[in-house]
């Protein structure tokens, strides 16, 4: 991974000891140490070294995998998006048209979670409108919950 300067970023500088364990894999990443197992549980990391001692060992490139990871996570993919992800970002050879349509099918799943959130506080935001939220027991809100109209 380079930065914009060409040079390697600061914790990913060669001059750093690696391999590294978990614990500083996952500072590195900035994916916990038990995620970071889940991952590699899933497939998602390829098998990583051992030392003698059994301790897991995690090279340069394992860490920028699990900041690819990290990112997606961060964007919503799934886990199986993510595989695929990370599948494409390995294959050099592989067409960006590929991942464009994976990720402009998570852009349209968003888009239909967010209109479908905005329907709902729609909804509340009227039900608060005519809840007078006062000492009466009646409560359009809950009459709602109780008897939804759709």
């Amino acid at each position: 991974m380079k930065t914009s300067t060409g040079s390697a970023p600061r914790d990913m500088a060669p001059e750093m000891n690696w391999p590294v364990t978990i614990g500083v894999a996952a500072q590195r990443s900035g994916v916990s140490a038990k995620m970071l197992r889940h991952y590699e549980g899933l497939g998602l990391l390829p098998a990583v070294a051992r030392s003698d001692s059994g301790y897991r060992l995690y090279t340069p490139a394992d860490v920028s995998s699990l900041q690819f990871i990290k990112r997606g996570r961060d964007l919503g993919f799934s886990m199986a998006e993510i595989a695929e992800l990370l599948s494409l970002w390995h294959n050099r050879r592989r067409a960006s048209a590929s991942v464009k349509r994976i990720a402009q099918k998570h852009v349209d799943e968003l888009s239909q979670r967010i209109a479908a959130m905005q329907a709902m506080q729609r909804t509340l935001s009227g039900l608060l409108h005519h809840c007078h939220g006062d000492e009466r027991p009646d409560c359009p809100i809950l009459d709602d919950l109780a008897n939804p109209v759709h």
